[in-house]
């Protein structure tokens, strides 16, 4: 069995091989190549054929393909999606424009409304139908009028819409009429994307709902075609192998699931680094850490408590400030990378990010036109990267460049020398992630003294002792290849599917009538799952379920999760949901009252297949401090109190399981460099990963 994962980012495209031989021997081998923005298929084929290549094995050996990808984030981002056009009830149009009537920033005159200064469906675009759906049975008030949905869709037709979306209200007690609407559309538009709002989310809160629908449609056509080309360009190439997703929530689907229901991409990319950031804890024994991805445009962090990955609160999912009813890991993205560019602004203040060079011209090191200077052009300058080792001698830089942009962009409009400026761009980049470290840990309760700090992506470990410093964290966990641990995170992760059926359902564990509607709800939603595992050919026996109800208290505005136990909901299960809600209210907001009465919003059921696991090997064992034999040679580095100091540079692959390297040390590898300060040290573990602490 061969399965590789691939994870881009806006920088570089990671890639990790698994060869799982007949005899149970494993091997694990990594690259990474540069990202392709203009067609993230290039870089994602490029990557899996050079692979392929250092493992020694044939691209139609390959079984499986596992991806996770930016191209659904970065279309929001750029607003550069389809030209789409909605059906709604008549009376209801300005839904989307009115929103909730929230205020993103409530003392500003100045703020922008991203659903109304770049709505995703034009008003022009929103063309009512008479129809009336009614709470809380899903009865027909008013009857769908077919010939109004036929004029709508002509006219769509004749504006040449990219998608189409139907949301009429209530449609998640009934969709009869959305289905409807949905079949007369298509025989107007064939080729255009055509979803409901019902098939997209089926839940209340008209806002959300359309919203999501919105969301799913005008990215819908480029992800559709941008899964297409993949396939192509890999079977071209000759890898037939399956091709899997990974989603938002962290498990993975199929092609034909990820095209149909694209928004489950949006958190894709991130997602796969805090998976691998669990199982490398795992691995070495730690379940409560903090993760940070810093690659070369942003960085992404998050928390892992008790070994759980937190999931957001439907109310806090979004994608470019606009509301998005698909589950999320709770991620929090800055742009801050190896390629975040500094600069004086016209005030003259000293700024870092979020603007970066990206990978094209990219920093001004690389010599592909980029002169701004950069974090990477900063590590370069204080000889903390070395210019013959970056990604392993692939790809050459020239430190020249480096000293040159930060000396005519910082220090000479500053007059302070080149080396105190690279410091300040340090010192400013690491000031804003370790500021969102705390907006995502202590903000909400985690108190990262308690906590291991894992930095990873290419430039993670150069920041992280930083890091841990400034945020209090116990220790620094690196991954054995910090480089591809989002590419990593792909091979560990389970096939998932998420299905969810609002239930409006007052808990009162002493009448049985509500238990009926909720184990019925519960043997539709069932039902739903099983059908899809069926298709993508996965035995029943093999599936998982798990079941949350989203509850409140009677009259709340928002919902949180509590897990419903299996078997059949009765007085006991009625129960024991009402307690994990008391306890999840408890856990978000410190209190809970006991004594009110809870009601179920909507039913979500998880269903989920295991794969295989991807198994490092393990090091020989040798406990050794400073292991000569690992010396590769000795430089000038200059760390972060200024002082500049002959530091040794420790080849990776040659240590070995026990080793301590103590600081000042620098530790290269192909997709990373890790650096030891003075006064630290790391501990090898079975696995490779390193263990720093104060020594």
């Amino acid at each position: 069995m061969i399965r590789v994962g691939v994870d881009v980012g806006g920088t570089f495209t990671d890639i990790v091989l698994e060869n799982v031989h007949a005899d149970g021997r494993r091997e694990v081998h990594v690259t990474k190549v540069s990202s392709t923005p203009q067609d993230q298929s290039e870089g994602v084929v490029e990557g899996i054929l050079k692979v392929c290549q250092i493992a020694g094995v044939a691209p139609s050996a390959v079984d499986q393909v596992f991806h996770g990808t930016t191209v659904a984030t970065n279309m929001v981002i750029e607003r550069n999606g389809a030209k789409v056009g909605m059906l709604t009830t008549r009376g209801f149009r300005d839904i989307l424009h009115m929103a909730r009537h929230k205020r993103p920033h409530n003392f500003s005159l100045q703020f922008d409304v991203p659903w109304q200064s770049k709505p995703l469906v034009r008003r022009r675009d929103r063309l009512p139908i008479t129809e009336r759906i009614m709470p809380p049975t899903g009865e027909i008030a008013v009857p769908l009028a077919e010939d109004e949905v036929k004029a709508a869709a002509e006219l769509l037709a004749k504006r040449g819409m990219d998608a189409v979306i139907v949301g009429f209200l209530f449609s998640f007690l009934n969709n009869e009429h959305e289905l409807r609407a949905k079949e007369i559309v298509r025989g107007f538009l064939p080729e255009a994307y055509v979803c409901t709002s019902a098939e997209v989310v089926n839940t209340m809160r008209e806002y959300e709902r359309f919203s999501s629908t919105a969301m799913n449609a005008y990215i819908g056509p480029r992800v559709a075609l941008y899964l297409r080309n993949l396939e192509q360009r890999l079977n071209g190439n000759g890898v037939t192998a399956h091709v899997r997703m990974l989603q938002s929530n962290g498990g993975i689907s199929t092609i034909k699931g990820a095209a149909e229901l694209p928004i489950s991409l949006l958190l894709s990319g991130p997602a796969g680094g805090v998976i691998g950031g669990r199982w490398t804890g795992e691995s070495c024994g730690r379940r409560n850490i903090i993760t940070i991805d810093i690659g070369g445009t942003s960085a992404d962090i998050s928390v892992i408590q008790d070994g759980e990955l937190r999931i957001k609160n439907p109310r806090d999912t979004e994608a470019a400030g606009l509301p998005v009813l698909v589950p999320m890991i709770d991620v929090d993205a800055i742009g801050a990378g190896g390629g975040s560019i500094a600069y004086i602004d016209a005030g003259g203040a000293f700024r870092v990010g979020p603007r970066s060079a990206g990978s094209v011209p990219g920093p001004a090191c690389y010599a592909k036109g980029g002169t701004e200077p950069t974090v990477t052009d900063a590590q370069v300058v204080l000889g903390r990267m070395d210019p013959e080792q970056f990604l392993g001698g692939d790809l050459k830089i020239d430190g020249a460049l480096s000293h040159t942009a930060v000396k005519e962009h910082i220090a000479d409009k500053l007059g302070m020398s080149v080396k105190d400026a690279a410091l300040g761009i340090l010192k400013i980049i690491n000031n804003n992630m370790a500021l969102a470290i705390n907006a995502n840990s202590v903000a909400k309760g985690i108190d990262p003294r308690g906590y291991s700090l894992m930095g990873f992506g290419g430039a993670g470990p150069l920041h992280s002792t930083s890091l841990a410093e400034a945020i209090g964290a116990d220790e620094v966990i690196v991954p054995t290849h910090p480089g591809i641990t989002a590419a990593s995170g792909l091979l560990v992760t389970d096939l998932q599917y998420e299905y969810t059926q609002s239930l409006i359902q007052v808990l009162d564990p002493g009448k049985a009538d509500g238990f009926e509607r909720v184990n019925a709800a519960l043997d539709e939603l069932r039902a739903k799952a099983a059908e899809q595992l069926a298709s993508d050919n996965v035995p029943a026996a093999d599936a998982r379920y798990r079941v949350f109800a989203e509850c409140r208290y009677v009259g709340q505005g928002f919902e949180l999760r509590a897990e419903v136990p299996k078997g059949p909901f009765d007085k006991a299960a009625a129960e024991t949901v009402i307690d994990n809600f008391y306890n999840a209210h408890k856990l978000v907001y410190g209190h809970a009252f006991r004594d009110q009465t809870v009601e179920i919003i909507t039913l979500r059921l998880i269903a989920s297949v295991e794969v295989d696991t991807l198994t490092l090997p393990a090091l020989p064992r040798r406990g050794e401090t400073n292991p000569k034999d690992a010396v590769m040679y000795v430089r000038p580095t200059t760390f972060d109190d200024g002082a500049t100091r002959d530091t040794p540079r420790y080849a990776r692959e040659k240590l070995q399981a026990d080793d301590r390297v103590e600081g000042p040390a620098l530790v290269m590898q192909h997709n990373s460099t890790t650096v030891i300060p003075p006064g630290y040290a790391a501990s090898v573990m079975p696995h490779g990963e390193l263990i720093v602490r104060r020594s």
